[in-house]
């Protein structure tokens, strides 16, 4: 078993990451990275999906253990998972890409390469995620959320919002394949994606996209997260969560897997303007 707290570091030595535990059972995986935790490449292949990859290691050891002992107790193999945005501060969950990193990476690469596995990985994991949305929560910062299985957000100042299109981002497949699934309504799903609409929290938890709120600053909001990490906790317990997901999940995580290259505004246009 590892030894906790583990940080998870770029190059430079800076911190990405900080994977620990509140119980044997329940992990935290804080985003550090920038002071509003952009999810950068480095931030994904080196912060994040090493994180995941121990989260359900040992998970799956635990569960094993469990499974062939002949005491097992109510909950052995039981098992959640909590992402935060950085603790010391109150404003950020996730501010999004780096933009200028995404447009600068040939084609439609950074989306496939370093942020589609792990939406891929969040919508399949063995164990509940909750999100405890810590402050603002915007672009591919929302997406990561909407990934997880639950929802926990500040009850202050803090909004969510799918901004794309008000600076021209066209959204990835993979983006609109999650919105389509945990926003359902078409209203809903006009508002976030076509008209960048700012959501407050209380806004959120009436749309069924946040599942609690917290008053106070990052770590009440971690608290109330964990404290619905250890109630869900017990539905890993027979190995099926995973499962399950891959089911209901299954036409999300086929459009992840077939997120090819976007096509970008000045390309459509030149092609209408041949057509037209």
């Amino acid at each position: 078993m590892a030894n906790y707290p583990l940080t998870f570091s770029n190059k430079d030595n800076e911190v990405l990451t900080t994977l620990s535990k509140s119980k044997s059972n329940i992990w935290v995986l804080e985003l550090q990275g920038a002071k509003d935790s952009r999810l950068t490449g480095e931030m994904c292949q080196k912060g994040i999906l090493p994180a995941l990859d121990i989260v359900e290691k040992e998970w799956r050891n635990q569960w094993r253990e469990a499974s062939v002992s002949n005491e097992k107790k109510k909950g052995a193999g039981s098992g959640a998972l909590v992402i935060t945005g950085r603790l010391s501060q109150n404003k950020f969950f996730s501010n999004g890409f780096d933009y200028p990193e995404v447009i600068g990476t040939p084609g439609w690469g950074f989306i496939v390469n370093n942020f589609n596995p792990i939406l891929a990985r969040l919508m399949s994991f063995p164990i509940p995620i909750v999100a405890a949305l810590n402050g603002h929560t915007y672009a591919a910062g929302f997406m990561l959320a909407l990934a997880c299985d639950y929802r926990v957000m500040t009850s202050g100042r803090a909004w969510a919002c799918m901004n794309e299109v008000h600076f021209g981002a066209p959204l990835p497949h993979s983006f609109s394949a999650i919105l389509q699934e945990k926003a359902r309504h078409p209203q809903l799903v006009r508002a976030i994606a076509l008209e960048g609409k700012q959501f407050t929290p209380q806004e959120l938890v009436a749309h069924g996209l946040v599942d609690k709120l917290a008053d106070g600053g990052s770590q009440d909001v971690l608290q109330t997260a964990v404290d619905l990490a250890e109630t869900v906790s017990v539905n890993a317990s027979n190995g099926v969560w995973g499962l399950i997901k891959k089911g209901i999940y299954g036409e999300t995580l086929h459009a992840i897997s077939q997120d090819i290259r976007q096509i970008m505004p000045v390309e459509e246009d030149a092609a209408m303007r041949a057509k037209l």
